[in-house]
């Protein structure tokens, strides 16, 4: 399915590109921004934001990684 027409950009594209971020670098915060660079390409319009968000959360490897989980939180606490 196509998500960002604009960009032409489908959901396998945002899929295996978070695939790949997650492989390379298993302590990556992924964002919609680093998505879009990891596919060589920027945000046009931002009509597809809603989906690309939705098609980005569906994939579990866009969790945060259990080793960064709470670090804010815990420097809170330490001040």
């Amino acid at each position: 399915m196509i998500v960002c027409s604009c960009q032409q950009i489908s959901d396998r594209d945002i899929h295996a590109a978070v695939d790949w971020m997650r492989a390379s670098d298993p302590l990556t915060i992924i964002t919609p921004g680093k998505v879009y660079r990891a596919l060589g390409k920027s945000a046009d319009c931002g009509g597809c934001m809603k989906t690309f968000l939705s098609t980005l959360r569906a994939n579990p490897n866009t969790e945060v990684p259990m080793q960064l989980r709470g670090l804010r939180r815990a420097a809170t606490m330490e001040d």
